[in-house]
């Protein structure tokens, strides 16, 4: 299994990665973000990517650690660290490492894992492993914070295998080069509740020239008491359960999102 997402198959996926509207629009940054100022630090965000989100933490004044399995997207997010100030460059540390194996030799008050990796763990094996790390990793009495997509029975139904569809980003970089982002379900596991996506880049270069760029990656979907359960086997207790990253309550809307905060349980502690 790729743990990187399929972010290493290809340099352009990481250098088109920041310029998507849709990961500006999310309303997440802000969220994790006074999470990180209500919990203060040491924070780790699992999955952090070119560091969109770990970088306005950072801003904020809080001590944060990036890990991700993605060499070209942890490149990226260093270019963008080393433009900050020196304040912001020494609260920020980042690890290339396995986010279901690897040891930090430290705790955190706050362990997020926003923008859905998680989702990229394909067996509960992996997910409880994953979980099992970040319960190491986490202080008596932090949080953990992830968000998933909320299933949608009637996009997992759709008769709409191996269409494309417009994903109304097209943009138009400095340089003159146009990149328009399609997707497409290529398949789709009910049994193993997995998804295979492609997101489907059409560029077109300053002198005319065109590419059709292609970033294919399964995803595990979750269901809202299966997180639960889950979460629970793995010795967190759920707080909070978002649909949205206006702290909209579970249920009042759909499809939404699922972004679950958790604490160690107290029983649990005893034991470790």
């Amino acid at each position: 299994m790729d743990i990187s997402g399929g972010y290493d198959s290809g340099s352009f996926i990481a250098g088109y990665y920041d310029l998507i509207p849709h990961h500006q629009q999310r309303g997440d940054v802000r969220f994790y973000t006074e999470a990180a100022l209500k919990m203060g630090g040491p924070v780790l965000e699992v999955g952090c990517g070119t560091g969109r989100v770990l970088l306005d933490t950072a801003r904020a004044g809080v001590e944060i650690v990036g890990l991700d399995a993605s060499t070209e997207m942890l490149r990226i997010c260093r270019r963008e660290v080393q433009k900050e100030s020196e304040s912001v460059r020494a609260l920020v540390e980042l690890a290339l490492a396995d986010m279901r194996d690897f040891d930090l030799s430290r705790r955190f008050r706050l362990i997020t894992i926003p923008f859905r990796p998680f989702q990229h763990l394909l067996t509960v094996a992996d997910q409880e492993a994953c979980l099992a790390c970040l319960y190491r990793h986490l202080e008596g009495e932090g949080q953990l914070i992830l968000d998933v997509f909320d299933p949608s029975l009637k996009l997992l139904t759709a008769d709409n295998l191996g269409e494309e569809q417009s994903e109304g980003t097209e943009i138009t970089l400095p340089d003159g080069t146009c990149v328009d982002r399609w997707c497409r379900t290529v398949t789709r596991d009910y049994a193993a509740q997995v998804i295979h996506v492609e997101l489907i880049y059409y560029v077109t270069h300053p002198d005319g020239r065109k590419e059709r760029l292609v970033h294919a990656f399964p995803m595990r979907y979750l269901f809202r008491y299966e997180l639960e359960h889950l979460l629970w086997r793995c010795g967190f207790e759920l707080e909070q359960l978002y649909a949205d990253f206006d702290e909209s309550p579970y249920g009042t809307r759909h499809p939404c999102e699922l972004i679950a905060v958790a604490r160690r349980r107290e029983s649990a502690l005893a034991a470790g």
